[in-house]
């Protein structure tokens, strides 16, 4: 090799290597996940009576419940705020019952039932403005583990992260990646006014059938007789699979949505549940409702919810020992769900509010998109009123032209 040739050899490597640095250095990509950070509290800090204090502004609201025309909104872990609807166009925020831990709800004959941690309370709302917390049911739901120091661990306090990355680095950082997510509520039925049973949503985990109380956890269906709604006791507990999501009645059913599929329970028996029939479909996130001989099931994306999946299912239950599914409809992140009439709305995530005419379930109709909003759950009244809760907030609309929503009121995050 001449000494031009080798001159040019060397210059030639030295560019490569220098090329090859800078395209390292430069390989860099953006990722979002959500770092898991474990609370641990002393049980004495965690089992705390309910305590009604002056009103709050919604700051992480979750599950919403209608009762007799009063409004009960989960702020997450935190309690429940009581809205006065009387009149939609102008709620009034009465008051907060503090209850730590407190994520679901149900109420029957001005009880009020809520989660404390691992505990039930049953709570008299007979006077909205000064609930008395009339019982306690002890370690009914199942805690997360425990530290070295006898203390419980609670919960799990979440942080979406956004950060820049080198491309060749580990994508785990010690918590679950996203695409879209939004916090995470079935209804029972009864009209709009004066029932003793309330109405939750699609996402909720604690549903009433008479005198039982039903709720589901992870893996366990609770029951509990509330004959005695102020001492409402432990019937029964019964493992029912994995990663159960959501609970909905319908007649003498049960529909639990979990991240792998709907399960269905026959409950003629109410204290003795039997399972009919199991629907399996990709892993997602997983509420249900129910109309007539159909199930309306929404499936979504989120590594959450174990899924890249974003869709609705129809599914035939006309013999609900063995489902059929009909259709499958793509959505853009679908959440909680309800049906009046003919009208199915739709919660999507960060994509807003959907309105379909499902008249024909195998040719559905889109008949209105509202995106400037984040939602999660909903519940269609029957006197046209909708209630729609998501991180923004808690809105209202008159649904009477479900081609034109007309908002009534909205209660804002702080």
């Amino acid at each position: 090799m001449t000494k031009q040739h080798f001159s040019k050899f060397i210059a030639f490597f030295a560019i490569a290597i220098f090329m090859s640095s800078c395209t390292k250095d430069k390989c860099t990509r953006e990722i979002t996940y959500t770092n898991f950070t474990p609370i641990f509290m002393a049980e004495a800090d965690m089992r705390t009576d309910a305590a009604i204090v002056g009103s709050k502004d919604l700051e992480e609201p979750g599950k919403i419940y209608f009762y007799n025309n009063y409004i009960f909104i989960n702020e997450l872990r935190e309690g429940i705020h009581i809205i006065d609807n009387t009149d939609p166009t102008s709620p009034q925020n009465l008051g907060f019952i503090e209850i730590k831990g407190n994520i679901d709800m149900a109420v029957k004959d001005n009880i009020l039932y809520a989660d404390n941690f691992m505990d039930l309370l049953a709570i008299d709302i007979s006077d909205p403005l000064a609930p008395v917390q009339l019982s306690r049911e002890q370690d009914v739901f199942p805690t997360l583990g425990q530290d070295g120091n006898g203390n419980i661990l609670a919960y799990y306090e979440t942080e979406v992260i956004t950060e820049i990355v080198e491309c060749n680095s580990n994508n785990w950082r010690g918590g679950v990646f996203l695409d879209n997510f939004v916090p995470t509520t079935q209804s029972t039925g009864g009209n709009a006014g004066g029932q003793s049973q309330g109405v939750g949503g699609s996402m909720a985990r604690f549903t009433i059938v008479d005198n039982y109380l039903y709720t589901v956890d992870n893996s366990d269906l609770h029951i509990f007789d509330i004959t005695n709604g102020s001492a409402p006791s432990e019937i029964s507990t019964s493992s029912v699979g994995w990663n159960i999501e959501t609970i909905f009645p319908k007649d003498d059913m049960l529909f639990l949505g979990s991240s792998n599929g709907m399960f269905i329970y026959d409950i003629s028996n109410r204290t003795s549940p039997s399972l009919l029939s199991e629907f399996w479909h990709v892993g997602a996130c997983d509420p249900v409702f129910v109309e007539d001989d159909l199930a309306y099931v929404t499936l979504r994306s989120g590594n959450i919810c174990d899924g890249f999946t974003d869709q609705m299912e129809v599914i035939d239950i006309s013999n609900p020992s063995n489902p059929t599914l009909l259709k499958t409809y793509q959505m853009d992140n679908p959440h909680g769900l309800s049906i009046a009439d003919n009208t199915l709305f739709l919660c999507e995530g960060d994509f807003g509010l959907k309105v379909f005419d499902i008249e024909d379930h195998m040719d559905i109709d889109e008949l209105e998109h509202y995106k400037d909003f984040s939602t999660y759950d909903v519940i269609a009244l029957p006197n046209n009123l909708l209630l729609v809760i998501g991180s923004d907030g808690f809105y209202q609309y008159d649904y009477s032209d479900v081609n034109n929503l007309q908002q009534l009121s909205k209660i804002e995050v702080n």
